[in-house]
């Protein structure tokens, strides 16, 4: 259960959140052509679901490894060596990803001490922010599992030689 829970993990968040952003877009524009009043916080609202969608989606890409990559020198390389390859760039957007969860941390923090709140819902704005780190430590996650696979395929390819 617990393992089908995190399989479809982003699927989860990332459907549920959809449905919420066109129920309340589509609230906000009946209220607004219907009833000539608008929901003063709706769109900012959309718009930091969006924001979450945005970098929970990225790590749904990584998991679906659906990112865009040039593979022109890794398709060149053969066997041990592509593997070894893929590892090189996992590795390094790992550490990209660990960067940007860090760094991304940081600025999170900041805002929430200097208490600083979103001009419609009057939210703190690091709730916003925190799409950054959030999705990038689910990406360095996905990124870690990868590997491990990768690693286990480099294994069996050993054993067999």
């Amino acid at each position: 259960m617990v393992r089908k829970i995190w399989n479809h993990f982003e699927e989860y968040l990332l459907v549920g959140s959809l449905a919420f952003s066109v129920a309340l877009v589509f609230i906000q524009v009946v209220m607004r052509y219907v009833f000539q009043q608008s929901l003063s916080w709706s769109e900012e609202l959309a718009r930091y679901l969006f924001l979450w969608q945005i970098w929970i989606g990225a790590s749904f890409a990584v998991k679906e490894r659906r990112h865009l990559r040039i593979e022109m020198l890794l398709n060149a390389l053969r066997g041990r060596s592509r593997i070894l390859g893929e590892m090189a760039v996992l590795l390094v957007w790992f550490g990209f990803s660990v960067f940007l969860a860090y760094k991304g941390t940081e600025l999170t923090s900041i805002l929430f001490l200097r208490g600083q709140v979103s001009p419609a819902m009057r939210i703190p704005m690091g709730y916003a922010y925190a799409a950054v780190p959030a999705g990038c430590i689910l990406m360095a996650i996905r990124l870690l599992e990868e590997l491990h696979d990768l690693f286990r395929t480099l294994a069996s390819k050993e054993e067999v030689s």
